[in-house]
């Protein structure tokens, strides 16, 4: 899915993150990933090393999921096209402001984590 969808609209640099689930760890992923984005994933076992199972730490769990829900779904979805659709619509809709929110945000939480020693939290 990732490869038919969301990789031919990348633009050079983009850097890749995604949880250490065990199906987004497979070798063929793995190998898909390393090809596709060398030297610019994030996540398990990669160059850049994520926790895995830490949604309160990823900006996509914590923030844009939620964010992308609330705006595509205020409308009617037809068909897949419109979903799609939609859904670009609401990515590109982020505004900078925006995105330094969400920043700060991760900041704060990656300083609660530092603050209890990576202790299981909650936060909403």
């Amino acid at each position: 899915m990732l490869q038919l969808y969301a990789v031919p609209q990348f633009t050079e640099g983009v850097i890749f993150q995604q949880d250490g689930a065990p199906p987004h760890y497979g070798n063929i992923v793995r190998e898909f990933l390393d090809a596709t984005f060398p030297q610019r994933c994030i996540g398990r076992g990669a160059v850049m090393a994520w926790p895995p199972r830490s949604p309160d730490i990823t900006p996509l769990d914590f923030y844009l999921w939620s964010y992308v829900k609330q705006h595509v779904y205020s409308e009617r979805i037809n068909d897949i096209n419109n979903l799609k659709q939609s859904i670009t619509g609401v990515i590109h809709s982020a505004t900078p402001d925006v995105l330094t929110r969400v920043w700060d945000e991760g900041d704060y939480r990656l300083d609660v984590c530092r603050a209890t020693n990576g202790a299981h939290l909650e936060l909403r």
